[in-house]
């Protein structure tokens, strides 16, 4: 694999980390008993950190492509083992 390819594939899993690592740990301000600032959302997030949230998307799209590539090197799922057409008679 080459790694121009492999940058592609780490960047499209730290867009997925990133959406899926985001609501974790954060707080409304009702939750954490802040005041709220007038026309503001009830829903807003009052400790929302970006730092936090690129930090935990590194780390899990680090995972997630170590996964993708050991699959990629040792084969252990091929595009033969998703094939469903054979379950369904087709």
């Amino acid at each position: 694999m080459k790694w121009t390819s492999i940058i592609a594939i780490y960047a499209l899993f730290w867009v997925l980390a990133a959406f899926l690592v985001m609501p974790f740990g954060v707080r409304t301000h009702d939750e954490m008993g802040v005041e709220k600032v007038p026309g503001q959302a009830l829903s807003a997030p009052a400790n929302f950190n970006p730092r936090r949230v690129a930090l935990r998307a590194t780390l899990l799209s680090a995972v997630m492509c170590g996964l993708y590539y050991a699959n990629y090197v040792n084969r252990w799922i091929t595009i033969e083992d998703l094939d469903i057409a054979p379950l369904l008679g087709i």
